[in-house]
């Protein structure tokens, strides 16, 4: 029986992939990370049409949250958590974490709490399925690049807040950050903590240097520590207190990370 070119390159397809995927740690890098996003966009299309019957709500983050917890396992990553304890406050709270990677949703979505939405760039609504997941989930989305529109959703979120007894979780940073630390943060969340007179509650996600590096194309199997801290509260502080807060939040988050990552033995 003669074999096809096509056939001879499904073969071949067959053979030097698997290979690939156990030889090269730079090709196991990016058919994990391909699959990763691949894989959320599927999720984000079983998530929209239950999401939908309820329309734009807060609520449909508890669906989003059921149908990401599994992804971890996929992984191999075990994610330990910590004070949980710290979110039994009944007033509503600004949630600040650090930002390393993509990879940063499996950690959220391990500790996020009831009623509680991100603030993310604006981009993330165009992309496809995601976005309309995100916006259904009740997401509030951000121009970083308009300093007026920023202002304006900002002081929006602090009236939601109270108005509906909504949390909101910030990445205060900015930006991924793959360097090991944390980035200076940027001042909005403190400003939105301080406007509507709630506390802060700092969540710090250990290195994942133990099984993931972006420069270095590696990606295994691995452990990460969610750890939420205690409150930190803003009732009476003013506009003026937040460069002092902000440095404050970020001091003993920083501990933090340094703590469970040696923990893990995350090079620093």
């Amino acid at each position: 029986m003669e074999i096809s070119l096509g056939q001879w390159l499904l073969i071949l397809f067959l053979v030097v992939v698997p290979l690939l995927y156990e030889w090269s740690a730079t090709f196991k890098y990016f058919c994990k990370m391909g699959f990763y996003n691949g894989y959320i966009l599927f999720l984000a299309i079983l998530v929209i049409p239950v999401c939908a019957l309820r329309g734009r709500n807060v609520e449909n983050m508890k669906v989003i949250r059921s149908m990401m917890l599994h992804v971890k396992y996929l992984y191999g990553i075990k994610i330990e958590v910590r004070g949980t304890e710290n979110f039994n406050i009944k007033e509503p709270y600004v949630a600040v974490s650090n930002h390393q990677s993509s990879l940063d949703l499996l950690g959220m979505m391990e500790v996020l709490p009831d009623r509680c939405v991100p603030i993310a760039k604006k981009e993330l609504m165009y992309m496809g399925t995601v976005g309309l997941a995100c916006w259904l989930g009740g997401i509030i989305f951000i121009n970083r690049k308009k300093t007026d529109d920023a202002i304006s959703v900002m002081s929006e979120a602090a009236h939601t807040m109270l108005r509906e007894d909504v949390r909101v979780w910030v990445f205060p940073e900015g930006t991924r950050n793959h360097s090991g630390s944390m980035l200076p943060f940027k001042r909005g969340a403190f400003h939105l903590a301080v406007q509507a007179q709630v506390p802060v509650i700092p969540i710090v996600m250990s290195s994942y240097r133990d099984f993931y590096s972006k420069k270095e194309r590696r990606f295994t199997t691995g452990r990460c520590t969610v750890q939420v801290l205690p409150p930190m509260p803003t009732r009476g502080l003013s506009a003026d207190d937040v460069p002092a807060l902000t440095d404050r939040v970020r001091q003993a988050m920083l501990v933090a990370f340094e703590g469970l990552s040696g923990e893990l033995g995350a090079p620093q």
